[in-house]
Formats: structure tokens, sequence, C-alpha cells
């Protein structure tokens, strides 16, 4: 690890076989994420580590992830760099039992799961897609960045994930502007004031992960899923309670048009201790369950 350029501190590691965007999109919030811009090129990543602001660059050259970092986290950032690239996964760990399960290995060859180490930054986007469109919860997500990030240190124009003492310095009607009802607020804050003990779970087994989480009011199964998979690497990680994944599920392995948590929890089960993947991979391999009624909007609460 050496200062490339003068401008910033850099890295360099073997990465044949690896899909870097298929690895590392998991951490991007939408095609506008401010924190987080993952193209066919390069990935960069902007975030707050325990040590302060900091922004990544990895490009692909070749076999090679040429890393720079900048900022206070630079470092943190740069030493993690393995485990978020996920270079000790292991997909082999999968065995597809199902036919859509197999194309969805086929077609995501050199995809790994890796881990950003960042509980904090991927849990306030998932208790924003709480009850709400995805849609709506990346554009609350953006506002907040936009609003309580700040500019990330280095070149690359991205803007740092709220830190914690920038949420909790506000009360839950400040964030009504955003379209955030209070439920969804109280637990913005919850997380806030106990961000401490949050990074902690970070260097946790990952059922003693699960269980720090979850001890917090507002964040349950989905929501602590949500953030053990992608932050700590979780390849079994189920998001339950989501509205979406069961019918997923449901449709590509069983033909039903509809199903529930239970049903897709037994479909998932050949894949015990891999079933996060199994989830990606069907996504990947498959189609989108049948979709009947029409879609509601979620009224505006900005105002009230």
């Amino acid at each position: 690890m050496a200062n490339g350029d003068g401008s910033g501190l850099s890295r360099v590691v073997d990465v044949a076989g690896i899909d870097l965007r298929r690895t590392l999109s998991v951490h991007q919030q939408g095609r506008f994420d401010p924190t987080t811009r993952v193209t066919d090129r390069e990935v960069w990543r902007a975030t707050v580590t325990p040590h302060g602001p900091g922004t990544m660059r990895v490009q692909r050259i070749d076999d090679a992830a040429h890393a720079t970092a900048w900022g206070a986290g630079a470092r943190w950032l740069l030493d993690g760099l393995d485990r978020w690239l996920g270079l000790d996964d292991d997909p082999s760990a999968l065995v597809p039992a199902h036919p859509v399960v197999a194309a969805g290995a086929k077609r995501a060859v050199g995809m790994r799961i890796g881990a950003s180490g960042g509980i904090f930054h991927a849990l306030v986007p998932a208790i924003l897609g709480q009850r709400v469109t995805v849609q709506e919860a990346l554009r609350q997500w953006g506002a907040l960045c936009r609003a309580l990030g700040g500019p990330a240190p280095g070149p690359g124009g991205l803007r740092l994930p709220p830190a914690p003492a920038a949420i909790a310095g506000n009360g839950y009607w400040w964030f009504h502007r955003f379209g955030i009802e209070r439920k969804r607020a109280d637990a913005l804050l919850r997380v806030a004031h106990h961000a401490h003990r949050l990074d902690e779970a970070a260097t946790f087994p990952v059922a003693d992960a699960y269980d720090r989480l979850m001890a917090i009011p507002g964040i349950g199964i989905w929501t602590a899923a949500m953030v053990i998979g992608p932050a700590m690497g979780d390849p079994d990680a189920v998001p339950v309670g989501d509205f979406h994944l069961p019918n997923m599920v449901s449709w590509n392995l069983a033909g039903e048009p509809r199903g529930d948590d239970p049903r897709m929890l037994e479909l998932l089960a050949p894949y015990a201790g891999q079933r996060g993947r199994a989830l990606r991979l069907i996504g990947i391999g498959g189609s989108s369950a049948p979709k009947f009624g029409p879609r509601q909007r979620i009224m505006p609460i900005a105002g009230w």
C-alpha cells in the first residue's frame, strides 16, 4: 500500500475470474446513488468509516483491480478491499438444484458475495425501504445524502452518506420534508443514537450481528438481512417480509404466481447456508412473477 500519484493511497489486487460489476453493484442504491457509482470500467464508493470519511475508486485493468482511496478513511477502505471484492467467497458452495438457479449461476460466473464492512451505510437506505416503493426509497436516500452527507473526499464528485450525528441532530418531524413518516424517522433516530454499537456488530459472528441489529426497535428480520447480506457478506441472508421475493421464488421454482414467506423458505431449503446467493441467482436467471392489480402511489406527507 502506497501513495500512488501523491493524491491518495493505492493498492493492486488480483481479480482474475471475478465480475466486479455484478459483485459490487449490490452496494449501489439505484442508478443515481450519490455515494456509489458502478460501471463496467470502474467502481466508486464514498462512505464514513470508523476513522472518518473516505472515498475509494476501483479500476479493472486486465486481471488486476487498481484501487485508490482518499480521506481519513482511506487506509480502512483499502485494508477491507479483499473482503469487499469477495476474494474469500466460494460460489461453488451453492450447488444448483433447479434449472432457474443453474441458469443464473451460468450467467453470473464471476459474481462474488463481498462485505463492505459498513453497517450504518447499509442500514439507512434499508430503513427507508420499509413499507414504501423502491423508487420512493431511492429518492429519499438521495435527498438525505444531499441534505446531510456533504462532499466526499478526493475526486469523483460523490456525496458522503449521512453520518449518525447528522441524523441524530434532528427531530422526527424534520424528515417529513422528504416524505419520511414518523415510524421510519424514529427508526433512523434510534440507529443513529446506537451507531457505535452497530459498528461493533460488523466484527461479530453473523448470528450475533442479527441479534444486535434486531435489538433496536424498528429493525426487523427484513431490514437486518438487507444490511447484513452486503455489509458482512452473508451468503444466507434472506429478507423475510419482502413484498416481491416470495412471489419471485414461488414463480421461478414452483410455477406458482403467488407465494408467502413460509413457501419461499420451503423452496429455498435446499440452499441452506447459501439462500441469499440463491435469491440473487434466481433474480438473474429467472423472470418476474405475473403482476395483478393497480399500483398505488404513496401520498406525500411533506407539509403535514
